[in-house]
């Protein structure tokens, strides 16, 4: 059963690695036994760009877990109300923008009641009904979260995390066309709750050896235990993927915070530097350097050089471009602007300082005293677009 459910999750979708596609594999069969479950793990599905199939992960996976409920927007209100004691399986796309910078309130409260259900036992309480009476409401459901760049720390430390990249052009998957894919989807996934059925009870009693302590124990738990229900070469490779998957993790939480670092540390030079519009590449690999308190010194194998500092911030989409710079002077320079966008996401606290004027790049300009800001040039009218315009303004 196992092996015929890899097989077509493979058909669509191109995994990171055979691990990944393992993990994803028992991920969905726990979602059928997940009514008896202790840790309910998530699927953090996360992609540098688009185009790297993370909504492909999701629409197999919407036709193969128990009881799917996809999203792209919700609010925490609607999924207190729908998780109960046979809980749905949680699926939500597009989570850049829930936990994005400029997500609305509601994130905060949704990361919470995500963290809460990943174990169980862990109600978020309201006041509710006309008397006002605390109601604990459950959280205990298994979750993917699909997004592009990383999730919250607090999210993905309760995952198994699915780094996604585009398709070499030598991979290929089928064409995932509803009307062929979801009947054969469909009919693996009845099978599958068939077969796993019965086992309930016997899954609820396992504890099985596992080859990770703490929270990572917690994660893989339920996906080792389908593996033993299964036999054959299926616990071995689930502990093995375990693993590998939990190392990789832990090796890019390492690379990530030295990532944020360097982020910071240019933020800092930069407006040492008066928040001019570009730094030569040189210029800013030799301030980096300076820092007696920064680990870049001692980067490598002679110190961070530009090389390095290209290779540490292509994750985030920035790279140095040729800049003329005063009496003509050109060369390989970083562009402070395009750093604004991870700064917001990375390092949030700088969010309000890392808000250039467009033009100059500096701090933006205070309107004049008792005068309203004038509108940029080329900007849109007031109201939706096609709409009427907004109200004139009276004196």
């Amino acid at each position: 059963m196992l092996d015929e459910l890899r097989a077509a999750i493979g058909k669509y979708v191109v995994l990171p690695s055979e691990e990944a596609l393992i993990a994803v594999t028992l991920w969905v069969a726990a979602s059928h036994i997940q009514t008896v479950l202790q840790h309910a793990p998530r699927l953090a599905v996360m992609s540098p760009t688009k185009g790297c199939g993370k909504s492909r992960v999701l629409d197999v996976l919407h036709e193969t877990v128990h009881q799917p409920m996809m999203t792209v927007n919700t609010s925490p209100a609607v999924i207190f109300r729908i998780i109960g004691k046979n809980p749905p399986t949680l699926l939500v796309d597009e989570a850049d923008t829930i936990f994005g910078p400029k997500a609305s309130g509601d994130s905060e409260i949704l990361r919470g009641l995500l963290n809460a259900g990943h174990q169980r036992n862990r109600p978020a309480w309201r006041i509710s009904g006309p008397e006002h009476k605390p109601t604990p409401y459950p959280t205990f459901a298994m979750a993917a979260i699909a997004g592009i760049g990383d999730l919250p720390d607090t999210i993905t430390d309760r995952a198994v995390v699915l780094r996604m990249q585009k398709r070499k052009p030598g991979e290929k998957v089928a064409p995932f066309r509803s009307r062929y894919a979801v009947p054969e989807l469909n009919a693996l996934r009845d099978r599958l709750a068939a077969w796993l059925g019965p086992l309930r009870s016997t899954a609820a009693r396992m504890v099985p050896p596992m080859p990770v302590e703490d929270r990572a124990a917690d994660t893989w738990e339920p996906l080792v235990i389908i593996a033993d229900l299964a036999g054959g070469q299926w616990p071995a490779s689930a502990r093995a993927a375990c693993l590998t998957m939990t190392r990789h993790e832990a090796a890019q939480d390492e690379q990530t915070s030295l990532k944020t670092r360097l982020l910071r540390d240019i933020h800092r030079i930069f407006e040492k530097e008066g928040n001019p519009e570009a730094l030569p590449t040189q210029d800013l690999v030799a301030a980096l350097i300076q820092d007696a308190d920064a680990p870049w010194a001692e980067y490598g194998t002679k110190g961070l050089n530009a090389y390095h500092l290209g290779n540490l911030l292509r994750d985030f989409g920035i790279g140095p471009a040729n800049y003329r710079f005063d009496k003509g002077r050109q060369a390989k320079a970083y562009m402070r602007n395009r750093f604004l966008d991870a700064w917001a996401r990375h390092c949030p606290d700088l969010v309000e300082t890392a808000s250039p004027d467009p033009v100059q790049g500096g701090a933006p300009a205070r309107p004049a005293h008792r005068l309203p800001p004038a509108a940029p040039t080329g900007s849109l009218p007031i109201g939706p677009p096609g709409g009427t315009p907004g109200p004139k303004r009276t004196r």
